[in-house]
């Protein structure tokens, strides 16, 4: 009975917390974005920090710097096992003494050195190295580290699944109405027709090749001490390579080195990391306001769920909420994406702190990317072509067959093809009869004509339906 009231008292909390937290990220849409939390909390990015402090301490006891008195430290595997049980074991719990010792630093990495140095008095071995931890680093040396490798980890693992659960979607709707004839719409007046797959398939096609850039992306990082010229490094161990060797242990964390920087590596490839999501956000509101258009002129149906209620005074809406969610969502996604670009390149000489602040809400802006991602798949899934509507909106139409009796007219030498089609259709109503008679009296040989009389508006697709399978 007592760990049921445990749990009960921790779900009510739980609850509580969701319901008085001041971002729907934390509240209404927190189950969605629990994830996030292991890559962009302030815990994790302690821990991030962590795993840079201690594979830095490691690194500079694999290249004999370390020592003990005068002789150079060796550390056997167990003892390596235990520098990284520090960063593997530390927790939520842990955390608290991070935060405890920052009270009295008013720093947070240094706080994060002081709890390094902590743990490895409790080794009689590792006790002698605690003051190479942070050795020859500034603050941004690990904290720009630990930013990449957050960003690179919640990259491929949260937001690169979700790019490629609304391409899956894309591709699937692209396949299974490839060959759906629908009138297209250019300046919002009808146009020559495509197939409902293919209008997928062109916004399948944009995801696909921009979030492979995304994905191939490597962030940038630097560990060059206080100013980026190695003047501390180069003091202590004066023979030490240092561009080289910093190189090498921002390789090894599967980073892309940068050599020229000041106090800060200048965010550059963070820039364009947002610039490809803002990119891929933007395409993804096109497509939401497509589908919502086309709901709108009813292309579009949408399951109806019997306890859903579409408006709080007329019963009968069925409204198109996940598209509309998705747009509003990214939209926020997409302003703090832009500040980003905008902000982080810059700073004032070799660095002002204005940056810190921007750089912790990577997670609410990746956060109301993936809560947009997965309303508009939900939604994608919600809706089917609706066939009736499609196709009568087709043969209302008749007058989109003037492009293609044009070119035919065009070929076979007919003077004035454009403007007799354009004096016969601009502005009128044509009816499939009224076209046929304007064929028929046409010179042309038989079987181009006939060619051109058995032609209808669902018919002419073009490679709409072969491109839609190709996707």
């Amino acid at each position: 009975m007592l760990i049921f009231r445990r749990l009960y008292k921790f779900s009510s909390q739980l609850k509580e917390a969701t319901l008085t937290a001041i971002s729907p990220l934390d509240g209404r849409y927190a189950s969605q974005t629990t994830a996030i939390k292991d890559y962009f909390s302030e815990y994790a990015l302690m821990k991030y920090r962590i795993k840079v402090e201690i594979e830095w301490l490691k690194f500079l006891h694999s290249k004999n710097m370390i020592k003990q008195g005068d002789q150079v430290l060796n550390l056997t595997a167990l003892d390596l096992t235990y520098l990284d049980l520090i960063y593997d074991k530390f927790d939520v719990t842990k955390s608290f003494r991070v935060k405890q010792i920052e009270s009295t630093t008013n720093h947070d990495v240094k706080s994060i050195e002081y709890y390094i140095k902590e743990e490895l008095d409790k080794n009689p071995i590792l006790h002698s190295m605690k003051e190479y931890v942070h050795f020859c680093c500034t603050s941004e040396d690990i904290n720009n580290i630990a930013y990449s490798l957050m960003m690179t980890d919640a990259k491929n693992n949260l937001l690169m699944k979700s790019l490629e659960g609304v391409i899956n979607k894309l591709v699937q709707l692209s396949h299974d109405h490839h060959n759906v004839p629908m009138l297209s719409r250019t300046h919002g007046q009808v146009a020559s027709p495509t197939t409902v797959g293919k209008e997928f398939a062109n916004f399948a096609y944009r995801i696909k090749n921009h979030s492979e850039l995304l994905r191939n992306l490597k962030f940038e990082a630097k560990l060059n001490g206080a100013v980026g010229n190695y003047n501390a490094h180069l003091l202590a161990y004066p023979s030490y390579d240092w561009p080289n060797l910093s190189k090498s242990f921002i390789e090894e964390l599967k980073l892309k080195h940068n050599p020229f920087t000041t106090q800060i590596e200048p965010h550059d490839s963070v820039a364009l990391y947002y610039s490809y999501l803002n990119l891929i956000n933007n395409i993804l509101i096109g497509l939401s306001r497509d589908v919502w258009s086309y709901i709108s002129i009813n292309y579009f149906e949408q399951k109806t769920v019997k306890s859903e209620v579409g408006s709080s005074t007329m019963p009968h809406k069925v409204n198109p909420i996940d598209f509309e969610n998705c747009e509003g969502n990214l939209g926020l996604s997409n302003s703090l994406a832009q500040h980003f670009m905008n902000k982080l390149v810059i700073s004032r000489y070799q660095r002002d702190l204005s940056d810190s602040t921007v750089m912790r809400n990577h997670g609410v802006c990746l956060g109301y990317a993936v809560v947009g991602y997965r309303s508009l798949i939900k939604g994608l899934d919600k809706i089917s072509p609706n066939y009736d509507t499609i196709l009568n909106d087709l043969e209302n139409h008749w007058e989109i067959l003037a492009e293609p009796i044009q070119q035919i007219m065009r070929q076979y030498g007919v003077p004035n093809p454009y403007e007799q089609l354009k004096e016969l259709t601009r502005g009128q109503k044509i009816t499939k009869d009224s076209l046929r008679e304007f064929i028929t009296k046409l010179t042309l040989p038989d079987d181009v004509k006939k060619k051109l009389l058995t032609l209808e508006p669902k018919d002419y697709i073009g490679n709409a339906d072969k491109m839609a399978r190709l996707i």
